[in-house]
């Protein structure tokens, strides 16, 4: 049974920081690009940033441009998201999600290209 949990959402306030987490099981994702999307209170889910398999590249929506990194570590099956000068509008259910296709590059920014989905983990940046 494939499982993503995310993990490290949060209260924080506009400036700040968060780490969020994704680790997979159930099965080895070390080929596989991976994903973060969000979705704000009466909106669509939208790409933020997304990593190859090897590291090798990564994407990210303009609006967390210079402020997201995306990371993963193979050896332990998970995905991170450094999140830095965080603003209001980045309030939204955070996601993690898993390529359908191996070895993919450049990394998948559509949400219709990713197979595996996390629950989400809430993050709220306060004013």
């Amino acid at each position: 049974q494939v499982q993503l949990v995310e993990s490290g959402g949060g209260l924080v306030q506009a400036g700040g920081s968060l780490r969020l987490s994704c680790s997979a099981s159930g099965r080895t994702f070390n080929s596989y690009g991976m994903g973060w999307f969000r979705q704000a209170p009466g909106k669509g889910r939208e790409f933020v940033a997304s990593i190859t398999w090897n590291s090798g590249n990564s994407y990210y929506a303009d609006s967390v441009k210079g402020r997201f990194t995306i990371s993963r570590d193979n050896a332990r099956n998970t995905v991170f998201l450094q999140m830095n000068s965080l603003k209001p509008e980045d309030t939204a259910v955070y996601y993690c999600a898993v390529d359908r296709h191996p070895y993919g590059n450049p990394p998948k920014t559509l949400a219709l290209e990713y197979e595996y989905w996390g629950q989400g983990t809430q993050v709220t940046v306060s004013s």
